[in-house]
């Protein structure tokens, strides 16, 4: 079990990375501010060892990164229909009760 684990999240890292690839192509100050952010994220976590920390762990690293091609995308989006989405979920999410009030 601990293998697969180990498997996905090594997986994980290189996909970050080549993602970065893609983003920011070359020694852009982008490029490497992303990528020592990833490798510093995922060097702050391997000490994990409960499965739940790592998944809790990988669903962070997945969500930055989308949450990152989200605001990539929202840039270039000529019509602002992205942005205006973007602000009109944060504003839903914002005004939402919390469950522990």
């Amino acid at each position: 079990m601990e293998q697969a684990l180990t498997r996905t999240s090594l997986q994980l890292y290189r996909d970050c990375l080549r993602l970065i690839g893609h983003i920011a192509p070359g020694g852009s100050a982008k490029g490497s501010a992303l990528r020592h952010q990833v490798r510093s994220s995922f060097a702050l976590n391997k000490h994990l060892t409960s499965p739940a920390e790592i998944e809790t762990a990988k669903a962070g690293a997945v969500r930055a990164l989308a949450n990152f091609m989200l605001v990539e995308s929202a840039g270039t989006d000529k019509t602002g229909g992205l942005q205006k989405a973007m602000k009109n979920f944060n504003e839903r999410v914002m005004n939402e009760p919390k469950g522990n009030e």
